[in-house]
């Protein structure tokens, strides 16, 4: 019995991935961009840690950041819940920057975000950069959460 435990145990270890490369964390941005503009909440949430936490503030035209506060990933799924009832949202983003942490198990992602949001017919613009923690969590690679910066869309 130990025998097969431990065949078991070598055979996870070989099947995760070791380190965290900067394609797989490209790959897992786009996943969830994808999922977020399908209005796909369960599918959005399903590639998050469960104790993911999302922070929202803003840059204001003087240049202070104020910010909104901070959620859970259960807090995070009702809210987009809500906001998927009445809106729609088509978010585009270019990833600048990825960190890929020493021990190579975790990344940090920048991001900067476009997205339209239709409401009652009107639609309306909304722009941020978004720093995601991504790590590695039983061999696969999920989101940790994120800090959205908002500020003033360019016309």
């Amino acid at each position: 019995m130990r025998a097969l435990v431990a065949a078991a145990g070598i055979a996870l270890a070989a099947a995760a991935p070791a380190r965290v490369t900067e394609a797989q964390a490209r790959d897992l941005v786009a996943r969830l961009e994808r999922a977020w503009n399908a209005g796909d909440v369960a599918g959005w949430a399903a590639l998050h840690a469960p104790g993911a936490r999302f922070t929202d503030q803003t840059i204001t035209p003087k240049g202070e950041t104020v910010a909104y506060g901070t959620s859970t990933l259960p807090q995070a799924r009702t809210q987009a819940e809500r906001f998927f009832s009445k809106s729609k949202v088509r978010e585009s983003g270019q990833v600048e920057r990825v960190e890929i942490a020493p021990d190579g198990r975790s990344a940090r992602v920048t991001v900067r975000k476009l997205s339209r949001i239709t409401t009652a017919g009107r639609e309306r613009l909304s722009c941020a950069v978004s720093v995601q923690t991504l790590a590695l969590d039983g061999g696969r690679l999920v989101s940790r959460g994120r800090t959205d910066t908002l500020y003033r869309c360019r016309r």
